[in-house]
């Protein structure tokens, strides 16, 4: 029944810069990357997870206007950097200031910058979309986020220092870009939208989804950890991601390629 009721919402509503990804996503989103946390960190997000997440969604407007100019165009400029750096300075002053609650609310707050950096359908702009198509695609994430398997999108990602944060955010958005077309291929055939329903895990569309939230997953804790560090906070009893291996059919030569999933702490 939940999932028929957020199915049914993200069809009647829009998506907007106020909230893009479905609100059942960003919950999962927040507790997938706190399992790449060390295990004190990730503990504290959770017990403030209601928090976080009214955190998230009072991201500051001047960032969304900033983020609606940028993202389109595919280029961070310095001045949205600068206001995003300012955001993990606030963090910082905060949790060494000894407000640790405060601090961690707005730490866990930050999860929306990777988030939405990370979305296909916002880093081409709603005027680059079919009328249609992206009530679709986020249809189509909702029915399957349970399906969905999340891998770590980046190792190396997690041990950034904050200063290389900017880096990270803008390999974002450059990733999407690159991805976005596979959802107008696939979503708008013979001048009209796909209906979601049409589509399952085969679909290219379901595979840019998947990525996407994999990215933001990563990049999500990458932001946190960087941010904690800075702060001085606890980074011992950090969990190490587990390789899986699918078994190779008999004759068939393995494929070692496979990313790493992240490993509950």
């Amino acid at each position: 029944m939940a999932r028929a009721l957020l199915t049914l919402a993200v069809l009647l509503v829009a998506p907007t810069w106020a909230a893009a990804w479905p609100a059942e996503a960003m919950t999962a989103l927040s507790r997938d990357a706190r399992k790449l946390l060390p295990r004190s960190l990730s503990r504290l997000l959770g017990e403030r997870e209601s928090q976080v997440l009214d955190e998230m969604q009072r991201f500051p407007p001047e960032l969304t206007r900033a983020f609606g100019q940028d993202l389109p165009a595919g280029r961070l400029r310095p001045e949205t950097i600068a206001a995003l750096q300012a955001q993990t300075d606030r963090v910082v002053e905060l949790l060494r200031e000894g407000h640790v609650s405060q601090g961690l609310v707005r730490l866990g707050g930050l999860l929306r910058i990777p988030a939405d950096l990370s979305d296909p359908v916002l880093v081409v702009g709603p005027e680059g979309w079919p009328p249609g198509l992206t009530r679709e695609y986020y249809a189509l994430f909702a029915a399957n986020l349970d399906r969905m398997p999340v891998v770590l999108d980046d190792p190396s990602a997690l041990r950034l220092a904050r200063k290389d944060l900017p880096g990270l955010w803008q390999s974002l958005v450059d990733r999407g870009r690159e991805q976005a077309p596979v959802l107008r291929t696939e979503l708008f055939r013979d001048g009209r939208v796909v209906d979601h329903r049409r589509l399952d895990y085969r679909s290219p569309a379901w595979a840019v989804s998947s990525l996407a939230y994999s990215r933001a997953v990563t990049a999500g804790a990458a932001t946190w950890l960087a941010v904690w560090r800075e702060a001085r906070g606890d980074t011992t009893r950090t969990p190490h991601a587990r390789e899986v291996k699918p078994e190779a059919p008999k004759g068939a030569v393995a494929d070692d390629r496979r990313p790493p999933q992240p490993e509950a702490p």
